[in-house]
């Protein structure tokens, strides 16, 4: 699947708003109380395509933040819902709604994601999550 419409900051923003904003890989199930035996796909630090934005995915919690204030736009959780299908459930901090992202992983270093409003985006990797 390939994005190609033109990008704007209002947008991206909206976008990571809507689902922010933050997906082949192979994840165990989850261990019994919620937790997954190892790491799961989704770990780590994605920025947008954009480059306006990062999202961190850290056991369970989902935060992002602009890349040129560092103001956190989003924060909630997300969970797997597959091998490779993760969901996201966050707040955007700047619009004050809630929202819902299925994003999947369509290889390492490319998470592809519809927000609950029918928007694509895509989330690309941004080094390891420290």
């Amino acid at each position: 699947m390939t994005f190609r419409q033109p990008i704007r900051t209002g947008a991206i923003a909206a976008t990571f708003m809507a689902f922010t904003v933050l997906s082949g890989c192979v994840m165990d199930a989850p261990a019994p109380g919620g937790r997954f035996a190892r790491s799961g796909a989704a770990e780590g630090n994605w920025a947008d395509t954009g480059g306006v934005a990062t999202s961190s995915f850290n056991g369970g919690v989902f935060v992002t933040v602009a890349n040129d204030t560092g103001n956190r736009l989003a924060q909630g959780t997300y969970r797997y819902v597959g091998a490779s299908n993760v969901e996201i459930n966050f707040t955007s901090l700047v619009r004050g709604q809630q929202v819902r992202a299925n994003c999947l992983i369509v290889n390492p270093s490319q998470m592809n994601c519809t927000n609950d409003s029918g928007s694509q985006f895509s989330l690309v990797r941004r080094g390891n999550f420290s």
